[in-house]
């Protein structure tokens, strides 16, 4: 079995076809999907969505490209939300300074809010971090110095630096199709350097479909491409990495079920 901890199952792309999404993610043999809030306002939506399916889980948090659109967005508000069976993580949230598209302030500040919910709830923090890597370092060693809390790097893009400084934090660290990108060599090289005990593996659908999938939108049954490229590099069967990673899922997100 595999895990896809981190696609957008209420993306259009997917919604326009959730039953064949559902049927070819059975056929790869994906036993469970995290599907990912980046709206406070949309988590009816994507609630329902994870209410659906008993094995699909879901988040709450805010992207810090929208940290404009809910500026008030609290800790309180985050905790309440995450009392449902079905959430399983905080986020996902932290910081992009590639696009800017909200002031990077107001991304600290909100990014803060949600390591307190981690902190409060004892659920996985997800982390988006792009053009961000010291400061997204020193704000992780900040909040880490006020009481613990677990996360993961989603999607990582990131130099080795701030994977070395999340992994010291007891973080995971969870790859996506990127690393069967031609050009990904430096995501390759943390890659093949993180701890197998601390990786995972996700889609970020209907983003970054791995190769062979190159120009599609991206499903979660394409995450088993992106699990038998890290197996080829780690010199392991992709039988094997499904299930470290898949280990490793269910011991970061202690609230997801394994369905059997």
């Amino acid at each position: 079995m595999l895990v896809d901890s981190h696609c957008h199952l209420d993306f259009p792309s997917l919604q326009a076809d959730m039953d064949g999404v559902m049927a070819r993610a059975a056929d790869a043999g994906i036993g469970t999907m995290v599907t990912i809030c980046t709206r406070v306002d949309d988590f009816p939506t994507i609630l329902g969505i994870a209410e659906a399916y008993d094995h699909v889980y879901c988040s709450v948090g805010l992207h810090p490209h929208d940290a404009d659109q809910e500026p008030d967005l609290s800790t309180a508000q985050l905790v309440d939300l995450a009392g449902h069976d079905k959430v399983v993580g905080i986020g996902e949230t932290g910081l992009d300074f590639h696009y800017d598209q909200s002031p990077r302030e107001l991304q600290a500040t909100l990014f803060r809010r949600h390591i307190a919910a981690a902190r409060e709830t004892g659920l996985p923090l997800i982390v988006h971090s792009r053009a961000a890597d010291d400061e997204m370092i020193a704000i992780l060693r900040d909040e880490a110095d006020k009481g613990a809390f677990p996360g993961v790097l989603h999607c990582f893009s990131s130099g080795p630096e701030l994977a070395r400084a999340a992994l010291n934090l007891n973080f995971y660290i969870s790859f996506s199709g990127i690393v069967t990108f031609k050009k990904a060599d430096e995501v390759r090289a943390v890659a093949a350097e993180t701890p197998l005990d601390r990786l995972l593996v996700e889609t970020d659908a209907p983003y970054l479909a791995p190769v062979p999938h190159r120009g599609k939108d991206n499903e979660p049954a394409f995450v088993a491409n992106t699990a038998a490229k890290l197996a080829e590099m780690r010199g392991m069967t992709a039988a094997e990495m499904a299930g470290q990673t898949t280990d490793n899922f269910f011991r970061l997100f202690t609230k997801a079920q394994r369905v059997t």
